[in-house]
Parts: C-alpha cells; sequence; structure tokens
C-alpha cells in the first residue's frame, strides 16, 4: 500500500509533527493514512525512536482538533454544499435525509466509536455538524473516542511490536483490529461464563447441604453439635 509506506517512512523521519498532521487531516474528512500512521508510531515507540506517551498525546490531540474543525465546517457549510444545485445533487441530499434520523438516534454514540470505523471515521464529525447536532453534546463524546482510539491503537501496535508489521503486512491493519477486539471478546464471554458455572455450582452445593441438612433428624444434629 503505497500510501501507507508513505506514512511509515514521513513518521519515521519527521516525527511526532507529521503524526499529528496526518491524524488531524483525515479526521478533517479528507482520506490520507492517519490510522496508519499511529500504528507506525506506536511499533517505533515499541523500538525507543519514540515515546508512546508522546504519541499517545499527539494522536488524542490531532484527532480532537480536527474532528471539531470537520465538525464546524459542517455545520456551516455542510447542508449548503449537500443541498446546491449540481451534479448528483439527489443523492447529495439522500445523504442529509439518511444522516439526521442517524444522528438523532445514535449520535453521540456515532461520535465516540466512529473513531474505530475506517469511514465513520472521516465523515462522522462533519456529519454531526450537518446534522444539527450540538457542540456541547459533541465535545465529550469526541474527546473521549479521540482518547480512547489513539490510547487503544498506539499501545496495540507498541506491545506488538515488530510482530505487528508482520501481521499487518499479512491482514492489513483492519483485519489486525479486528482479530483483536475479537479476541478481546471471546476472552470477556469465556470469563462470564466461567464465573456463571462457578456461581451455578455454588448454588448446587449449597442446595445439597441445605437438603443433607433437611434430612437429618434433630437428634443427630444435637449429638454431632461441639
Amino acid at each position: 500500500m503505497p500510501a501507507a509506506l508513505a506514512a511509515i517512512v514521513d513518521v519515521a523521519h519527521v516525527g511526532l509533527p507529521v503524526l499529528f498532521l496526518l491524524i488531524a487531516i483525515e479526521t478533517m474528512g479528507v482520506p490520507v493514512p492517519g490510522e496508519t500512521a499511529l500504528f507506525t508510531a506506536g511499533v517505533l515507540a515499541s523500538r525507543g525512536k519514540l515515546s508512546i506517551e508522546a504519541v499517545i498525546a499527539v494522536s488524542a490531540a490531532g484527532a480532537i482538533l480536527g474532528d471539531n474543525v470537520g465538525f464546524a465546517i459542517g455545520r456551516r457549510y455542510g447542508r449548503r454544499l449537500l443541498t446546491a444545485a449540481g451534479p448528483f445533487q439527489h443523492h447529495r441530499r439522500r445523504v442529509i435525509e439518511l444522516a439526521e434520523p442517524f444522528f438523532d438516534r445514535h449520535g453521540p454514540k456515532a461520535v465516540f466509536l466512529g473513531r474505530w470505523v475506517t469511514g465513520l471515521r472521516i465523515t462522522a464529525s462533519w456529519m454531526a455538524g450537518v446534522s444539527g447536532m450540538r457542540w456541547r453534546v459533541f465535545l465529550p463524546y469526541n474527546a473521549a473516542g479521540g482518547i480512547g482510539w489513539a490510547a487503544s491503537i498506539g499501545l496495540l501496535a507498541y506491545l506488538l511490536g515488530h510482530s505487528a508489521e508482520k501481521i499487518v503486512h499479512a491482514v492489513g491493519l483492519g483485519g489486525l483490529v479486528v482479530a483483536v477486539v475479537a479476541g478481546a471478546g471471546l476472552w470477556y464471554l469465556l470469563r462470564r461464563r466461567r464465573r456463571r458455572a462457578e456461581a451455578l455450582v455454588a448454588a448446587a452445593v449449597e442446595r445439597a447441604e441445605e437438603r443433607e441438612a433437611a434430612r437429618t433428624p434433630p437428634a443427630d444434629r444435637e449429638g454431632a453439635a461441639p
């Protein structure tokens, strides 16, 4: 992937300012490899070339700033651009017809979870602006999503280190993220089932002890008492 490789080279040689710019530009709605740059920076941090704390902080700041710029653009100009006469007018107006009820029902969740979804990561902020979401509602969910996204992707790359590059070359960054999320979900389900099984066993033992105590004559229980 030339774009991904370009992001790797740029981040490796220029460092955190380029990482900030790539992420900010991507979240404004321009399809540049911001997430790939974050992942690459996390791998570089695992080699000691960058600080993982700085990578996460810079990435979160870029994500929050870019999203807020995208939100402001969508709020001020988005509806005008989407409803203006010209090519694809019907399709552009259809975007508003679909976006408004969606953001009315799922706006905060879409802003937060959209950080981990490629299409929504690029479009969620300005579509939130177009749909009329209030900035005081948008900001906390956007900030939480930006910080959570930067920390999760950055730490994932940092912890996997060199092996992360091999996995990304094999299945892509999206495939790696999906695999990790699926693994975490499976671990959670197995842990939940184990706790439920332990609770059932404990309840069964308690009922058995109660039945045994009920069958024991009172005289035997008094004799067994110290």
